[in-house]
């Protein structure tokens, strides 16, 4: 018997967003729950991206998202940063900040106008660089970091706006396989200690099989699939909006492996 599903954290309801005239997606419904790991997945170019902005209020936007029941349209713009942290694909990195400098901004939606940091922000600061294994490196400039040590410190950076929802694009980019796992373990364990919110999208369809409770899978703008992986991931649906021959395999405690396939002509 299963117990009652956690609350709903974030919803999205007939959401169209783009950066001009023709809107990159559309009609966009879904839903993530309160302390669960949603994965967002599909080819490139399916609006992916799009969505996390449009969640952030970084693009414009039609329909509604809702956090905690609560309209975005209705929060101002520091709010919205006090309830959501973002962190893009490609960050801009100041190569001559100091990692503690470039995690500290994390903390600005907490401050007043014109207000400097406390010493419960510092307190905050020192917290994430501990728990991503970064307070060796505070003192060192980010143009010096390996790319998993700057993608540790991108994240830390979310992690101090204290946000329940974390919206993170593709945070394993340019990663080694041994990185990227480090990496989405740390996020993991945090997400389960802090009973955090995560909305990732992942190019990598096994991985994302491995971490999130969920998947949405998005072409062409708009939503052709929801749910656990196991239902989303078909050997049938990835040829279709993948166009890639592939074969759909099960690791011993039920997590689907996408495997490509060469076509048998090639062979």
């Amino acid at each position: 018997m299963t117990g009652t599903p956690p609350p709903t954290a974030l919803s999205l309801h007939d959401v169209g967003a783009g950066y001009g005239a023709e809107p990159v997606v559309q009609h966009v419904s879904l839903e993530a729950r309160r302390g669960r790991w949603l994965a967002i997945v599909g080819p490139n170019g399916a609006g992916k991206s799009t969505v996390l902005k449009a969640v952030a209020g970084l693009v414009p936007r039609q329909g509604t998202v809702l956090l905690d029941g609560t309209d975005t349209a209705t929060l101002p713009r520091k709010e919205l940063a006090r309830r959501v942290g973002y962190a893009p694909q490609n960050p801009a990195l100041p190569e001559r900040l100091t990692v503690t400098d470039y995690v500290l901004l994390g903390r600005a939606p907490h401050l007043g106008t014109l207000a400097r940091e406390s010493a419960s922000d510092m307190s905050i600061v020192e917290d994430a660089l501990a728990r991503l294994d970064l307070h060796d490196m505070a003192g060192r400039r980010l143009g010096t970091l390996s790319g998993g040590e700057a993608q540790r410190a991108v994240l830390a950076r979310v992690l101090v706006q204290r946000t329940p929802l974390l919206l993170l694009d593709e945070p394993t980019t340019g990663l080694d396989i041994g990185h990227a796992q480090t990496l989405l373990e740390r996020l993991d364990h945090l997400r389960r200690e802090d009973g955090t919110t995560v909305v990732t999208t992942l190019h990598d369809l096994t991985v994302a099989a491995q971490y999130a409770d969920e998947l949405v899978l998005l072409d062409r703008g708009g939503v052709v699939a929801a749910g656990p992986p196991s239902q989303v991931l078909t050997t049938e649906r990835l040829r279709e909006h993948y166009a890639a021959d592939v074969e759909v395999l099960t690791t011993a405690d039920g997590h689907p492996v996408v495997v490509p396939v060469r076509p048998a002509a090639v062979r």
